[in-house]
């Protein structure tokens, strides 16, 4: 991995976002020759910038993937590019469509355009598991975003860029998720709001994330969808061990904490989807991940034979949702056990 990244100039869009920063700091230890960090967060910008000032390497941009000027003059000069930059919250999308309509989209046509333009080696765009069978405006949003990336393969002609994109689930702790959320509702007494207990969502740290992005993007040629392995849990059990772990922390007996049902929120499912029975048909697996193919069976090893759900296999225990948060969250650690 080191050697992909070493010596290249490197953009990232949306790179202030939890996945977005993750990936600007695992790639900072492969010695590139400049990351660009572009977001419309000014604020965040300015927090990533004074976290990372020991590096002369990095540049950080304020811009917009809707602006395509902004774009052309970002990715001068650049090798890789990954596309974190999204409006990612399914409700905020189902209310402002036209906006998720042109960042998701439009922003990421913008970016693909201006990649072949300059013929950048790579580009790797960030998509979710709502953009599977989507039901809401996000994932509709995020799966066009990802054909578009797939098929610029096709209309990028005899232009040397491979597009590919990554898709994953929830990630735990990231900003607006909903573990930051239950932290709050925790410290202030309760009541913690669960839309459903019965809901099951995929789950991953941060840095596996990340860890799987970038290893994707060292084996993209070009038409592969990466789908990220990850476990998968009922939202109930995350909230009842958070308020069992957390509650002793902020001075709380755990019982006095109330947990209250809200009731599915505007576009949401009860379940999330990795991968379709369509998508199987041409998916190989790998340790990490399943890797939808651009030809049918293309690497004949492994091949997936039925979709991946959320509530497909084996859900994590509460004990093994303790664990979880103990291993990627260090707050957590610092308290196992405290309410047992």
């Amino acid at each position: 991995m080191t050697n992909m990244f070493q010596g290249k100039n490197i953009l990232v869009t949306g790179g202030t976002g939890s996945i977005g920063s993750g990936i600007v700091r695992k790639v900072l230890q492969c010695e590139p020759e400049v990351i660009r960090v572009l977001s419309n967060d000014e604020n965040g910008l300015f927090n990533l910038e004074q976290e990372l000032l020991g590096y002369p390497n990095l540049r950080f941009l304020v811009g917009d993937v809707k602006d395509k000027e902004r774009l052309r003059k970002a990715i001068e000069g650049i090798d890789l590019v990954f596309h974190a930059a999204a409006l990612k919250h399914v409700p905020l999308c189902e209310y402002n469509p036209f906006e998720a309509v042109k960042t998701n989209v439009i922003g990421t046509q913008n970016l693909i355009e201006v990649a072949m333009e300059v013929e950048v080696e790579k580009l790797i765009t960030i998509s979710t598991d709502k953009a599977v069978n989507p039901v809401n405006v996000m994932g509709a949003t995020k799966l066009l975003a990802e054909r578009l990336t797939i098929s610029a393969n096709y209309y990028k002609g005899e232009r040397k860029t491979a597009f590919s994109c990554v898709r994953f689930g929830n990630v735990l702790d990231s900003r607006g998720s909903v573990v930051p959320l239950f932290i709050e509702q925790i410290a202030k007494g309760g009541p913690v709001t669960v839309t459903d207990p019965n809901m099951t969502r995929f789950v991953m740290s941060v840095t596996a994330a990340v860890d799987l992005v970038l290893k994707a993007a060292t084996t993209a040629q070009g038409g592969e969808v990466f789908v990220l392995k990850m476990p998968a849990l009922h939202v109930g059990d995350l909230a009842e061990v958070m308020i069992r772990e957390l509650a002793p922390k902020y001075g709380h007996v755990p019982g006095s904490i109330s947990v209250r049902i809200t009731g599915k929120r505007q576009g949401e499912k009860d379940h999330e989807e990795l991968l379709t029975e369509d998508e199987a048909v041409n998916a190989y697996e790998t340790d990490g991940m399943f890797v939808i193919s651009p030809e049918k069976n293309q690497k004949n090893k492994g091949t997936m034979a039925k979709r991946y759900t959320s509530n497909g296999g084996k859900l994590l225990s509460k004990t093994e949702i303790k664990e979880m948060l103990i291993a990627n969250l260090p707050y957590f650690s610092e308290m196992a056990g405290a309410g047992e």
